[in-house]
């Protein structure tokens, strides 16, 4: 494996032999597996689960890492091509990155959407044209449209759990105080269509998904047995649902527009999972999110304590699946 850039370069069954072999490295741990290999991640934007998670989890086999975040004790980089460098970027991405690649064996790169051009963001050009001068092996720790690190972490918790294979899931926007980016719903809904779920993404008007996310999510259903549709309608959506997976993101219909975005989710308070939502569910129903979360916001207090929260379950399997991921890329017997 040279890229783990998105789900959908690898065939379902791949993605479950890479499963497979983050249940092997769970259970029977090779903590030489990876002595005397470098991952380097840079980080444009905040975490905290994916930093930790790299960094323990190449630990765990054996390796080490180093983590630089532009303009946080290194020169700010600029990312954008053509730029007249003469603001606060001191360095560009197109020499930056290919140094940082020189000193590891495999490179990681957060950099979230823009947030301003949907069609931009759409196309990856931010993270593709940082991905085209790198040489090594390249992790996509999240970008514009894509975390593919939370979903195949969302697949394992989902398989851990023995959440039937075509079990009903349901991607259900809920509230935040700011529009937020598209990439873990997108990777979401594609993901659990890969799986072969009957899939429901849940919305308020004005937040539908973009119609090429949900026609690559179809794609993948066709292929695995799952199917794809969405709709504003709760009741519909949530009966007998045995995945309630909530996230929050941006109006695509007011997609850049701060103004616009916040008039319509001034109205929508009510999209926070409460104890209620589960009524029509499944009586075995979870409920998933990525973290961070707002409290009281996007989920209350008494789902997230409750017995149907597995969101630390997903938090601690971003290690075990990435560990996958590197060991497949890094091992010398891979």
């Amino acid at each position: 494996m040279h890229r783990f850039l998105d789900l959908a370069d690898f065939s379902r069954d791949e993605i479950v032999s890479l499963l497979e072999l983050a249940r092997r490295l769970e259970t029977h741990p090779e903590p030489r597996a990876l002595a005397g290999r470098i991952l380097g991640l840079v980080f444009f934007n905040p975490s905290l689960r994916t930093l930790a998670s790299f960094q323990a989890g190449m630990a765990r086999l054996g390796g080490s890492s180093f983590v630089v975040t532009p303009g946080q004790g290194t020169w700010q980089l600029e990312t954008q091509l053509g730029a007249i460098m003469n603001g606060a970027a001191a360095e560009h991405v197109r020499e930056g990155l290919p140094v940082l690649a020189s000193y590891c064996d495999a490179l990681g790169i957060r950099a979230f959407a823009e947030g301003k051009d949907l069609a931009r963001d759409l196309a990856e050009s931010q993270f593709g044209a940082m991905a085209e001068v790198i040489d090594k092996p390249l992790i996509n720790l999240e970008s514009a449209m894509n975390h593919p690190c939370q979903s195949l972490a969302d697949w394992k918790t989902m398989d851990d759990l023995e959440v039937p294979r075509h079990a009903k899931f349901v991607l259900s926007w809920v509230q935040h105080p700011r529009a937020l980016p598209l990439a873990v719903p997108s990777a979401t809904v594609h993901m659990a269509a890969m799986r072969g779920m009957e899939v429901v993404v849940l919305r308020p008007d004005g937040y539908a998904l973009p119609p090429a996310v949900m026609a690559k999510a179809r794609a993948a259903a066709a292929v695995s047995g799952g199917s794809v549709r969405e709709t504003s309608e709760r009741s519909d959506a949530l009966a007998g649902a045995q995945v309630i997976y909530a996230k929050e993101w941006g109006s695509t219909t007011h997609y850049g527009d701060a103004e616009g975005d916040a008039m319509l989710r001034a109205r929508l308070a009510d999209w926070c999972v409460t104890p209620q939502w589960f009524e029509p569910a499944d009586p075995d129903c979870r409920l998933m999110h990525c973290l961070p979360v707002r409290r009281n916001v996007a989920i209350t207090d008494a789902v997230l304590d409750g017995p149907r929260s597995i969101v630390r379950h997903e938090a601690y399997n971003r290690m075990t699946a990435q560990m996958a991921v590197l060991h497949r890329m890094l091992s010398q017997g891979a």
